[in-house]
């Protein structure tokens, strides 16, 4: 079973990471995680943090001589804040403690609950963990799933939809062409290859910056190259498009997904919504429509895996909204905490290292193997079985 564990708070030492289940063999690039870690940190919107951290990301563990062992991997990111930290986050004693405590919960963020979870009197016990710098990590973890499944031909995108009130126009990513696709979108300061709605959205934020606002939005992440037949319909938690949505739920911010065309699918008629299967001699098996999202009955089918997630206005405002001391149970304004305006572009990126997981832990379920030698074997056979039997002929 492919999973991965994340350690570390916002200004502590850093992010640590354990990686469990790759095959051995699987060639890293360690540019090519540090350069994926750059595009979570860019975007528009994005508060004074980015411009402190350079993130690089240290490997410990489960990786020698650039190919991965078969055992777990582990990684460091350093947090380079944590030197104005140190005496505030050292797990040993620390002199100023009693310095940037929180008892001003900000509404919409985990502070309040959290605290009474863990019976934490100072709330930076957790925001410091919930803090969306964790998703580094999580980006990190996703470079490696990414070059697994590229080993296959499968590849990640994403782009943001929408910022605010602004919407782009919705991009078929079958009719793209993929290369100029990607180079629009990581051209672009908000990550949306629409340059008409990108200039609205730069302009949006930029008023939310000057009210004391933050601004939410959404963004779509795909996955091209998808054989049929992973996930499954016997067993709920199996269900491939379930993990999905599991798993971008769980990326802070992150208040709703649909899987394919879901929520406007709910308005339509049948007859309107399910893709026709159609057949011809050189094609095979094919869909000419994708509105189901490369998913039918919790198992991929062949076509673009696609979601979109809905993202919330961060709850740190710089305009900061009531709430309760709970040093004396007064009402006062919440606490202001360094923060971005807009995140979206960036949960794209973390978006794109989720699928990434649950794709590659799909795969693995699949084709199992303890080398990349033996899934690949496993993985040829079963798109021979495709071609031969089910006239997939897209191999």
């Amino acid at each position: 079973m492919l999973r991965f564990t994340t350690s570390g708070e916002s200004h502590g030492k850093g992010l640590i990471t354990i990686i469990e289940g790759l095959p051995s063999g699987l060639a890293v690039d360690k540019e090519y995680i540090n350069r994926e870690l750059a595009r979570r940190q860019k975007g528009y919107g994005r508060g004074g943090r980015m411009q402190i951290e350079a993130d690089e990301v240290e490997i410990f563990a489960g990786v020698r001589n650039g190919k991965t062992l078969g055992s777990p991997i582990s990684f460091l990111i350093s947090n380079r804040d944590y030197d104005n930290w140190q005496d505030i986050m050292n797990s040993g004693t620390c002199s100023r403690i009693n310095d940037k405590v929180l008892t001003r919960p900000r509404p919409g963020h985990a502070d309040l609950p959290g605290a009474m979870k863990y019976y934490h009197r100072d709330m930076r016990n957790v925001l410091e963990r919930a803090s969306a710098r964790e998703t580094a990590s999580r980006v990190a973890a996703g470079a490696f799933f990414k070059l697994f499944l590229k080993q296959f031909g499968i590849l990640i995108y994403s782009y943001v939809r929408s910022i605010g009130s602004v919407k782009a126009e919705t991009v078929n990513i079958e009719n793209d062409n993929l290369e100029e696709f990607y180079a629009r979108v990581e051209d672009s300061p908000v990550r949306c290859p629409d340059k008409v709605s990108e200039g609205e959205m730069i302009k949006l934020i930029e008023q939310a910056k000057s009210e004391g606002e933050s601004l939410g939005g959404s963004f779509e992440v795909g996955t091209l190259g998808i054989p049929p037949g992973l996930g499954s319909h016997i067993s709920w938690e199996r269900k491939l498009d379930g993990q999905i949505a599991f798993a971008l739920m769980s990326i802070p911010a992150i208040k709703a997904v649909e899987i394919g065309d879901g929520i406007a699918n709910a308005g339509e008629l049948g007859s309107r919504v399910h893709d026709q299967i159609r057949y011809q001699e050189e094609q095979g098996l094919y869909r000419d429509i994708n509105r189901a999202g490369g998913i039918e009955g919790g198992i991929s089918n062949g076509e673009t895996i696609y979601a979109r997630a809905y993202m919330k206005p961060i709850p740190t405002l710089y305009k900061p909204l009531i709430s309760v001391n709970t040093t004396d149970w007064k009402e006062e304004k919440a606490q202001v905490e360094r923060s971005d305006i807009c995140a979206v572009p960036a949960a794209a990126v973390v978006g794109e290292a989720m699928m990434a997981f649950v794709l590659a832990r799909a795969f693995r379920e699949q084709f199992g193997g303890e080398s990349i030698e033996q899934v690949e074997q496993a993985c040829s056979s079963y798109r021979e079985y495709l071609n031969k039997v089910w006239q997939w002929k897209r191999i």
